[in-house]
């Protein structure tokens, strides 16, 4: 199982993450979130995998997410309008962002890692 592993260095939790996939063997590509954001295409396909609301993959606790004043905005955006945003800067996107291709998990908490993520 390939796992992608989108992260930010300087984030706390990706590297509670990190810590967790290494401890537990699981195999996976590290990409840097800010860096290399994934596009609107790749987002939209991760949405639909993860069955969880296009909210859950902003970071609501960013400056970023702040600075644009989201919380207000986003229940009047359409989807298509809020993957655009996402795509535009990894800021946005809830940290770490991981699949396979078939699942999907945003953020981390243990048991929901332990559940998909350990072969």
């Amino acid at each position: 199982m390939a796992i992608t592993f989108y992260t930010y260095p300087k984030c706390g939790t990706c590297r509670k993450a990190k810590k967790w996939l290494d401890q537990n063997e699981v195999s996976y590509e590290e990409i840097h979130l800010i860096d290399s954001p994934p596009s609107k295409e790749e987002l939209s396909e991760l949405h639909k995998k993860s069955g969880l609301e296009l909210k859950k993959f902003f970071n609501t606790s960013g400056v970023k997410y702040r600075e644009l004043g989201l919380k207000d905005k986003l229940a009047d955006m359409s989807d298509d309008e809020k993957l655009e945003l996402l795509a535009s800067d990894g800021k946005l996107i809830k940290r770490p962002l991981t699949t396979d291709g078939t699942q999907v998990t945003v953020g981390f908490k243990e048991p929901e890692f332990e559940e998909k993520w350990q072969g």
